[in-house]
């Protein structure tokens, strides 16, 4: 079975070199700009290709792993794209993270050119992707989700299957409005602990030994007691990206959003600012007075 990759990018390179590694599979991918270097990739045999096209003809399943919908899209149906280049049968595993409704058509356009479609978005960081550890929330019929379990094998801990189409999107959406919108509550809390002076380690270990423990307060807590945003490397415009998904994905579900609009107007102030590059565990400096 030949693997095609597009999007090796920090979770993708994860994805590619244990498909590779640990699943013994031939591997193509997308030769783009925005790649994290692929000589371990190149080095384990993969092949470059410069067009989506031929890259989709060359391979029985295509993963994807972008920033969200309009790249899918572009990706999938635009000139040269994928499904110009689809084998017959071939299945699409879409492991970014996009609207419901986005990937509702996208598997049909797929569906409709010969092909299959899964969309499968992760539930952890980089360094799990590297290890060959995410997790995956899984949308698809049954019987295509079983044709490519040993690919989805490959680079997971978990695979859950969680329904039909667009299922394994939308529960990454709400999985993500609860994981950045506890982070950000607690990234302001932090904030105005250390404006008030309040030792930071005592400050997390108040939190950790009371309502407060979770999984939240260990990613944020290395950069509130000494400044290391490494435990989460994960930008504030991408936080902001997924809130609007869901903030969309909920008007369309005529959904309350009181609390996400209020997540998403914080999170949007320091994106303004010119600081979406910056992690999300950075958020306590930025809710700092002054």
């Amino acid at each position: 079975m030949k693997i095609g990759m597009i999007g090796v990018g920090l979770m993708g390179h994860g994805i590619a070199r244990n498909v590779m590694r640990r699943g013994g599979f031939s591997l193509g991918y997308f030769d783009h700009p925005g790649n994290q270097p692929t000589d371990e990739l190149d080095g384990l045999g993969a092949t470059a290709y410069d067009s989506l096209s031929d890259l989709a003809g060359a391979s029985d399943v295509i993963i994807l792993c972008v920033t969200g919908s309009p790249q899918v899209e572009g990706i999938l149906t635009g000139a040269g794209g994928v499904i110009a280049g689809l084998k017959p049968g071939a299945v699409v595993i879409d492991c970014s993270t996009s609207l419901p409704a986005s990937t509702v058509k996208m598997a049909e356009a797929v569906k409709a050119a010969g092909g299959e479609f899964v969309d499968a978005p992760m539930t952890r960081t980089a360094q799990f992707a590297h290890e060959g550890k995410l997790n995956l929330l899984v949308g698809g019929d049954a019987a295509v989700v079983e044709k490519v379990s040993s690919v989805l094998a490959s680079f997971t801990d978990e695979v859950k299957h969680v329904g039909e189409v667009s299922a394994g999107h939308r529960l990454k959406l709400l999985h993500n409005y609860v994981s950045v919108g506890f982070m950000s509550l607690l990234a302001e809390a932090a904030a105005q602990s250390a404006d008030a002076g309040i030792d930071p380690q005592s400050f997390v270990d108040v939190l950790a030994n009371g309502g407060g423990a979770s999984v939240a307060l260990d990613r944020l807590s290395p950069f509130i007691v000494s400044g290391d945003r490494e435990a989460l490397p994960f930008a504030i415009s991408n936080a902001l990206k997924d809130f609007d998904y869901y903030r969309q994905m909920s008007a369309q579900a005529g959904a309350q959003v009181e609390i996400a609009d209020g997540v998403y107007g914080a999170l949007s102030k320091v994106v303004e600012k010119g600081a979406g590059d910056a992690y999300v565990p950075e958020l306590v400096q930025h809710f700092r007075k002054g």
